[in-house]
């Protein structure tokens, strides 16, 4: 981008940020839609390696909006990004926490609670498939995905960085 506009980037940040129910994994797909198919600011590789860095550093993956940002415009784009990812919905948070515990334990708030979590869900499934689509349809690719997903679910502490070395090493050893 280079060229000081980052007001695409802050509205479509921000929007995902104010829409992004079930946290960062959330936001994966229709991110990898606008960054990739609509904005162009990376192509399917770069954003493939932009979020498995994301997953790989420490923090929240949702830190794939800075690497973005950063490919755009430097530090200044980082920075822009990860404010237009964190701020608005803070500030919503705030709000809402303010009002949602003054009616905690009417019906209503029960039976939102409940309906919010499998918008979640399928928020989250809809990242997942939308990384896979980009990274191929290699069968290899969607074994060693699902045995990473399957150590997961079972071992949930389980260290990731074992299995981003463990991924590596498969891909390393069949495709030599």
């Amino acid at each position: 981008m280079r060229d000081g506009n980052l007001w695409p980037l802050i509205i479509t940040i921000a929007g995902f940020s104010l829409s992004s129910f079930g946290g960062g994994p959330s936001l994966f797909a229709p991110l990898q839609h606008q960054a990739v198919d609509v904005q162009h600011w990376v192509d399917n590789r770069e954003f493939i390696e932009m979020f498995a860095i994301s997953r790989a550093a420490p923090g929240p993956g949702s830190m794939l909006v800075t690497l973005i940002g950063w490919k755009l415009d430097g530090w200044l784009g980082a920075l822009i990004a990860t404010l237009a990812l964190f701020v608005p919905s803070s500030i919503l948070c705030y709000g809402v926490t303010r009002v949602w515990n003054r009616y905690r334990g009417h019906s209503w708030h029960a039976a939102f609670e409940n309906g919010l979590a499998p918008v979640g869900v399928g928020l989250i499934m809809a990242g997942i498939l939308a990384i896979g689509q980009i990274a191929g349809n290699d069968v290899l690719l969607w074994i060693v995905a699902a045995a990473a997903a399957a150590i997961l679910l079972y071992q949930p502490k389980f260290n990731p960085m074992l299995l981003l070395a463990g991924g590596a090493v498969v891909f390393v050893l069949m495709k030599h």
